[in-house]
């Protein structure tokens, strides 16, 4: 989804949610975000993949209907639906990306941030969510080095051969790229609240700053 006409000097934001289909309360909260926000989205360029995995989704399923873990297409191997989805993002930039995911191992909330502009912004994202989840603890989180729920490291092309979405996000299109990680052990009803405020925070900072 995109804004038929979008204001001319409007942040442009990307959103995507739902490339696992088991990690429903990333959909289901940048779905009630859309809904709860009219307003904001005609004061943005959104660009929004409420969910990139439907089959997933409705099977309850992390990969697609071949066994593919499409978060590791975008790079040499992109299945019909990726190359669908980069042909839409052709030659567009965007101030802020959000990947919206969630993580069965988790502790709490935790988010990716590829350290590109500054100040960085991921510190302000987890103390909205803190009040519907508890940030993650772990001093290492996915075997990378994470501070008060926040694992921010640079990324260079060849750090993984099958690049995740996050990694063509920033080498081609955005300014600032975060991915969200809720717990999916717990409430979903808390994860999908902590997604909105997320969500609400980072496109404030995004319109704040222009």
């Amino acid at each position: 989804m995109e804004a038929a006409r979008p204001p001319a000097n409007a942040p442009a934001i990307y959103f995507s949610a739902g490339i696992h289909g088991d990690e429903a309360a990333a959909t289901e909260g940048l779905l009630a975000w859309a809904e709860k926000n009219p307003a904001i989205l005609k004061t943005i360029r959104p660009l929004i993949f409420p969910c990139l995995n439907p089959w997933g989704l409705v099977h309850n399923n992390r990969l697609d209907e071949r066994g593919r873990d499409l978060n590791r297409c975008y790079g040499k191997r992109k299945p019909p639906q990726i190359r669908d989805q980069i042909l839409v993002m052709e030659k567009r930039t965007f101030d802020l990306a959000l990947t919206l995911h969630e993580d069965y191992d988790a502790h709490g909330i935790y988010i990716y941030e590829v350290p590109a502009k500054k100040p960085y912004w991921a510190e302000k994202l987890l103390a909205a969510a803190s009040a519907h989840l508890p940030s993650d603890s772990r001093s290492r989180i996915e075997g990378r080095s994470a501070k008060n729920g926040i694992v921010r490291r640079k990324i260079s092309p060849d750090l993984m051969p099958d690049w995740p979405e996050a990694f063509l996000l920033h080498f081609q299109h955005s300014g600032r790229t975060f991915t969200i990680e809720t717990p999916s052990e717990m409430d979903i009803a808390l994860r999908v609240v902590a997604h909105v405020a997320v969500i609400e925070t980072a496109v404030a900072e995004c319109l704040a700053t222009r």
